[in-house]
């Protein structure tokens, strides 16, 4: 198992690097306004995430099962039973159209 150093060191071993200009062309393509400043700190933050994804990357795995959540617990769930009777026929009485029980509503879309 591989140890994970701190996020900066993780992040000056990175391979994988976004530059400053992808960052502008992303943001182009977003239409977002981003100024030198925030480009270059965005560049900064995605490069680690991306390192610390590659490091993640990098740990074997194989034999470790897949979990949906870090610690061993259960839901706790209702029984799934009807909690109201079937009144289908009592609203579909009200309604202004209905056919074969179901709701006739107008054309909205030609």
């Amino acid at each position: 198992m591989i140890i994970c150093p701190t996020f900066t060191e993780a992040v000056r071993s990175n391979a994988m690097s976004i530059s400053v200009d992808e960052v502008k062309k992303i943001a182009h393509l977003a239409r977002l306004g981003l100024d030198e400043q925030e480009a270059q700190g965005y560049a900064d933050s995605l490069s680690q995430i991306l390192g610390l994804i590659e490091q993640m990357n990098a740990v074997d795995t194989t034999g470790v099962s897949p979990m949906a959540h870090p610690l061993d617990m259960h839901l706790r769930l209702r029984e799934d039973a009807p909690t109201e009777s079937d009144q289908r026929e009592k609203f579909q009485k009200v309604a202004p159209s209905t056919e074969a029980g179901l709701y006739l509503v107008p054309r909205v879309i030609e």
